[in-house]
């Protein structure tokens, strides 16, 4: 199958994934492979490790993006990208709340919240989908989805320039997310509880 140009792009963000995942999780000092550390305000210690995987999950959630406007500009729309795009998506933003729980970085309470919320969701769709129904994605399940982004980049990069005014903008911004994580499966519920119970 020739894929267009969003489904390339889609299958780039996956590729992505991959390798941030595992930047994040390999033990690069098994092979003598350390990554340079320095201080910022003589209080921030930044592992270069995570300013490389904060780069590559930038690139990685543009993609996101990208493919989704090209494809509704172009009518390049495909079942194909649609199954693709959800997986990579997935793939992207929880594989990084799962290690960012794991190492530390992040309360675990917050995955636990948004891949059950996820889970939930992808349930609701595929059962639409055997009753022959297809349900768009929410407004607000797209801005949770920007919104944590943006609170996992910055935690990629040590919530600067704001933790140096001891301010936990990234903290804040995933309690908002997981938040609109919470309202958005509710809504999502609601909207479509009609597919759920018809016979």
């Amino acid at each position: 199958m020739k894929m267009n140009l969003p489904n390339k792009i889609t299958m780039f963000r996956l590729f992505l994934s991959i390798v941030l995942v595992i930047i994040l999780l390999f033990p690069f000092y098994a092979i003598n492979v350390n990554f340079k550390t320095f201080v910022v305000n003589d209080l921030i210690i930044i592992d270069t490790k995570y300013i490389i995987a904060g780069i590559i999950f930038i690139v990685a959630s543009l993609t996101d993006f990208l493919d989704g406007h090209i494809a509704r500009k172009n009518n390049l729309v495909t079942d194909f990208g649609k199954f693709t795009d959800a997986i990579a998506d997935k793939i992207l933003v929880n594989s990084v709340l799962i290690i960012f729980a794991a190492q530390g970085l992040i309360n675990p309470l917050i995955p636990v919240i948004v891949i059950s919320r996820d889970t939930i969701v992808d349930a609701i769709r595929m059962l639409a989908a055997s009753k022959n129904k297809v349900i768009a994605a929410g407004k607000m399940g797209k801005v949770k989805t920007a919104t944590l982004m943006i609170a996992l980049t910055l935690t990629f990069f040590y919530n600067l320039p704001f933790e140096l005014w001891n301010i936990g903008i990234n903290d804040v911004l995933l309690i908002i997310a997981t938040a609109l994580s919470v309202y958005s499966g509710f809504e999502y519920y609601y909207n479509n509880k009609k597919v759920l119970f018809e016979k």
